[in-house]
C-alpha cells in the first residue's frame, strides 16, 4: 500500500512573504550608508512607511528600500515630490545636515488626519476641535 502524503502547505493569499523570507534586514548587507540612513530617518520622522512614501511618489516600494540601503540619492525627478512628502527641503535629503530632523514637523497618522480636517467646512472643523479639546481635558483630569 502506498503512503498517503498531505498536500504541500500553501501560504495564505494575504501574506506577501514566503516563510523562508526574513522580515528583518540581513546583517550581511553591512552598515547602512549615510545617505540611506538619512533618508530612513527622514521617512520615519514624517511617520511614513516605505509603501506610503512610494505611493506618494508614484514609485515602487523596492525603490524606497534601495535608496534607504544605498549611498546613491534618489533620482532628480523624484526629489521635489519626496521633499514635499517628507515635509523637508531637497537639501535636507541630499545634505549632511544632522539638524534636518529637528526642522521636520511632526508627522504620522495624526498629522495626516488634521490635514484632512482642514479641508472640511468651518463648522465641522469647530466640532472636531471641540471634541479633541474635550478629550484632552478628560485625559488631564484622569492623570
Amino acid at each position: 500500500m502506498q503512503e498517503q502524503r498531505a498536500p504541500p502547505e500553501s501560504h495564505p493569499k494575504n501574506c506577501p512573504y514566503a516563510a523562508s523570507v526574513s522580515r528583518t534586514p540581513s546583517s550581511s548587507k553591512g552598515p547602512r550608508p549615510a545617505q540611506g540612513a538619512r533618508l530612513l530617518a527622514l521617512r520615519k520622522a514624517a511617520g511614513l512607511t516605505q509603501i506610503e512614501l512610494a505611493s506618494a511618489l508614484g514609485v515602487s516600494n523596492a525603490n524606497i528600500a534601495f535608496w534607504e540601503w544605498s549611498q546613491k540619492p534618489p533620482r532628480s525627478d523624484v526629489l521635489p515630490a519626496m521633499a514635499r512628502a517628507l515635509r523637508v527641503r531637497v537639501e535636507d535629503i541630499l545634505g549632511n545636515e544632522a539638524d534636518a530632523l529637528k526642522r521636520a514637523p511632526p508627522g504620522g497618522k495624526l498629522q495626516r488626519t488634521f490635514e484632512k480636517v482642514r479641508a472640511l467646512p468651518r463648522r465641522h472643523q469647530e466640532l472636531v476641535v471641540r471634541f479633541v479639546d474635550t478629550l484632552v481635558e478628560q485625559q488631564k483630569k484622569a492623570s
